[in-house]
This record gives structure tokens, sequence and C-alpha cells, in this order.
């Protein structure tokens, strides 16, 4: 009986220290730097086609990017063959190329975009003979303060064969 009640003596020692310890364990980590809370956020893009200023059209896109992976590239498109020389042939990329980085803190997010859009032109637009493609580019570069759920027209650019405009809108929105 008195091993028994030694036994558990010990034994309930044992437990009380252990719980000492691990109460220990939890003060010195209150005193560490707590972790870093990554942000999330959602960028939507919006080439918006206007005719005298009325929308016809308009191609969207979309990303998400963190505060710690903060550069995101997006590209849709076709590598078209040239004939540069007689038999010698170059690859262009012909669609759509969108570059984001966006920095900040949630309250003051800064927003750097680039975006390059290339299509074929249509026959009445004036293209050449001899089998080459005419292709049509335009490029918009800018940056910005962003507020989340708010749209931002990052620039625009005249068709100089129409009276079309083109507008790249951006809109930002946190996720967690």
């Amino acid at each position: 009986m008195q091993t028994r009640t030694a036994f558990l003596a010990i034994a309930l020692a044992a437990v009380l220290c252990g719980a000492a310890q691990a109460g220990r364990g939890q003060d010195s980590g209150a005193n560490q730097t707590p972790e870093k809370q990554v942000a999330a956020y959602r960028v939507d893009f919006s080439v918006n086609e206007l005719d005298d200023g009325k929308k016809i059209n308009a191609r969207r896109y979309s990303m998400n990017l963190t505060d710690d992976e903060p550069n995101k590239e997006l590209r849709i498109g076709t590598k078209v063959p040239v004939e540069a020389e007689q038999g010698k042939f170059q690859y262009i990329d012909v669609g759509t190329s969108i570059f984001c980085h966006l920095s900040g803190r949630p309250n003051s997010l800064s927003l750097q975009v680039k975006a390059e859009i290339s299509n074929f032109a249509l026959p009445d637009q004036g293209a050449r003979g001899g089998g080459q493609p005419l292709i049509r580019q335009m490029s918009i570069s800018g940056g910005t303060l962003v507020t989340s759920d708010k749209p931002v027209i990052i620039g625009s650019v005249d068709d100089p064969n129409s009276k079309h405009q083109f507008q790249l809108e951006v809109t930002v929105t946190k996720l967690r």
C-alpha cells in the first residue's frame, strides 16, 4: 500500500512539474514577435473599348496577389511566324500581357501596371499584301494609389483608325 501511495505521489509530482514547464514555455512565446499576417488581394482588369464614349466591348482578366508575392504577370496569346528574310522566320507574340506590382499597406495601396495588347488588323484597316500580317498594338503603363473595391482608370488610348478609345480599368479587392 505504501509503495502504491509513493508511486501515486511521484506520478502526481511529475504531472505537476510537466504542467509548470508547459506554462513557462507559453509565457516565453508571448515575448516573441508575432508572425506577420499575409494580406491577399484579387486584382481585376478590364480593357474597355468605347465608341464615342459608349462602351461597346470589354475584356476581363484577374489575378491574385499577396503582399509577400506582390509581382504577377498574365499572358494570353499566340506566337505568329513572320518571314524576316527569304526562308527565315521569327516568331512574334500577339495577344495580351499584363504585369502588376502591388505594394503598401491595406489603407494605402500603390499599384503599378503595364499592359500590352496586340491583335491582327482587319482587312479594311490597311493590311499589307504578301502574306505578312499587319498587327495593331497598344501599351498602357502607369501607377496610382488604389482603394479596395473602387475601380480606377490606369490609362486610355485612342485608336488612330477609328473613333474608338481603349481604357485600362483596375479594381483591387482585399481577400483576407
